[in-house]
């Protein structure tokens, strides 16, 4: 994308008043050497290694941070999601989170399959307080950080390259030294240049390839080096050129395991990430919804979720995700947002009135379809609008994709009562209930649930108006007609009234004629009701106007009836 300072004549807008010089591009802080790229062209064909970090990183953004019967719970949901790497703690931070990591090796909660990683920071006293910890694990990943770019160098750590590369150096020997005493325990090495994506390039080689070679790494003992967008500074592309070019430059590529680790401080995390794969990172960490300092981790749901919707397996199991959701927002004590993706309260939900129609027609074809196809619906192909994936992949039901307020229109509030109620109101007919409906939800100025759209349905077309049928009959005639006899009461009077017709509908119409109401038939139509009963709709065109009504009985010719005799309530009442 490129800017001129020239503004187009049909954008009115002008220079703000923030003051946006005081900060520098990222082209005048860190030096990205391009090459010719191939992550543009690439794609993303399997899932990378998934690393939570929410029990390390997403902990320690907590205003509360977890006790060990809360990181537990969130360690036992992590394994039955099924990641196989995960961040544990920081045991040198805190007693409880040095409590935890023991937790877990003296109940032997680490299944055979799943790697705990524990973070230190490059201090001798630190590190040997993290292998205390890890005694005891079968297996284990040691995180090693240190920030590395020149502001945190200059204002942070008061050190240069050298000292930093030092520092490194001696802390990484430590590391190989206390993993030497450790030899009932596999344990690997990450190096986390913290910052990277403001250190120079060439620096962050030396670092990650003398750490390579220090700790001997080979392609059946691969060291972790992991890049992380401590604080977003750019546009995702960006990131993405950054990890390409480690990716080409790295020493040994086969015995480094490329990590990266995104923030999003600029909202763009995921699109980090997922770029970031496509430029060679092979293992990604996060938290689960997001969760983190300042504007949070990359969110690892979304990004698994993201592949699954493309069509490639993301390895782990979200077909109840309301429950993974439920179990963070206890331990996190952190809502997750109704809009967000794919987990919120409100993603599979469709208020407005045309989007509504387009999936309750896209629902019924996907249904037909799978029905022709002979396979169950679940596993037919996916392709209703609105709908990126099959809300039932992840454990929620149809029930709540359509949902009514103001906004609705007509496919909506038919949908609703079709799946809560039975009625399946004709299609001319749909206009007509979704004024009512939308002339209450603007008095309420709330959403209507499915029992209060079937309530409106019952009041408007089968409770009982001003006029009755205190007794009726039919008669078939010799003649191939039919007779109807009726009284009718209102308010104010009672009459015996009776007609003849080809029909009981026509002969009906013809009675209400003989007290004064003009009625003709324009449609009928039945269907099975939900109680082995019969729901009828009429179109009728009473004194010259043209209204619907409904009815319902154990007889399809009663249902009619009461459906003709509730479009002359319903004309009378306009």
């Amino acid at each position: 994308m490129t800017t001129t300072h020239e503004t187009p004549v049909w954008n009115p807008q002008r220079p703000g008043p923030m003051p946006y010089h005081r900060y520098r591009p990222f082209h005048e802080r860190v030096h990205v050497p391009v090459e010719d790229r191939n992550w543009p062209s690439a794609r993303i064909e399997r899932a990378p290694l998934w690393v939570p970090v929410d029990l390390r990183d997403g902990n320690q953004a907590l205003a509360e941070p977890m006790d060990t019967p809360r990181k537990r719970r969130f360690f036992d949901l992590l394994v039955a999601t099924g990641f196989k790497e995960i961040e544990v703690g920081y045991p040198s931070a805190s007693r409880t989170d040095f409590g935890f990591v023991r937790h877990l090796v003296i109940t032997g909660a680490v299944p055979d399959d799943v790697t705990p990683v524990v973070f230190t920071p490059a201090r001798p006293d630190l590190i040997d307080t993290t292998f205390d910890a890890i005694e005891g694990l079968p297996r284990a990943v040691v995180h090693l950080y240190i920030a590395t770019s020149p502001v945190w160098r200059e204002v942070v750590l008061g050190r240069g390259r050298a000292e930093v590369w030092r520092t490194v150096r001696e802390a990484a020997t430590r590391m190989a030294r206390n993993a030497g005493r450790m030899p009932s325990s596999y344990v690997r090495f990450q190096f986390s240049p913290e910052t990277f994506n403001l250190t120079e390039p060439d620096f962050v080689l030396e670092l990650c390839d003398g750490l390579t070679e220090l700790w001997d790494a080979s392609p059946d003992r691969p060291v972790t080096h992991n890049f992380p967008a401590t604080v977003e500074i750019a546009t995702p592309n960006v990131y993405a050129d950054q990890i390409e070019y480690v990716h080409r430059h790295l020493a040994r590529r086969d015995a480094v395991i490329l990590s990266v680790h995104p923030h999003n401080d600029r909202g763009t995390g995921v699109a980090c990430a997922e770029l970031a794969v496509l430029a060679g990172a092979q293992r990604v960490e996060g938290c689960l919804f997001g969760n983190g300092e300042r504007t949070g981790n990359v969110d690892l749901v979304t990004l698994a979720l993201n592949l699954h919707a493309q069509g490639v397996d993301p390895m782990l199991d979200f077909r109840d995700l309301d429950a993974v959701r439920a179990t963070v927002e206890h331990c996190n004590r952190l809502p997750v947002h109704p809009r967000h993706p794919y987990a919120g309260a409100l993603v599979h939900t469709a208020f407005s009135g045309t989007h509504q129609d387009a999936i309750s027609k896209g629902l019924d074809h996907h249904a037909r379809v799978a029905a022709k196809s002979g396979v169950p619906e679940g596993e037919a192909p996916w392709a209703v609008p609105y709908l990126p994936i099959d809300p039932a992949d992840v454990g929620r039901s149809y029930e709540a994709v359509i949902r009514v307020n103001s906004q609705s229109g007509k496919g909506g509030v038919a949908y609703l009562l079709r799946t809560h109620a039975g009625i399946d109101l004709p299609p001319r007919m749909r206009l007509d209930f979704s004024r009512i409906v939308q002339e209450a939800t603007d008095d309420s100025g709330r959403e209507a649930t499915p029992k209060e759209v079937y309530e409106l349905f019952r009041a408007a077309y089968l409770a009982e108006g001003e006029v009755r049928l205190a007794a009726w009959s039919t008669h078939p005639e010799a003649s191939g007609r039919h007779r109807f006899v009726c009284t009718l009461e209102t308010d104010d009077r009672t009459g015996d009234h009776e007609g003849t017709g080809t029909g009981p509908l026509t002969a009906f119409t013809d009675a209400l004629a003989g007290a004064g109401y003009t009625v003709q038939v324009l449609d009928i139509a039945e269907q099975a009701g939900v109680d082995g009963d019969v729901v009828a709709y009429a179109e009728c065109r009473v004194d010259g106007t043209t209204v619907w009504g409904a009815g319902r009985d154990i007889s399809p010719v009663a249902a009619s009836v009461r459906a003709v005799l509730c479009a002359v309530n319903r004309a009378a009442a306009r």
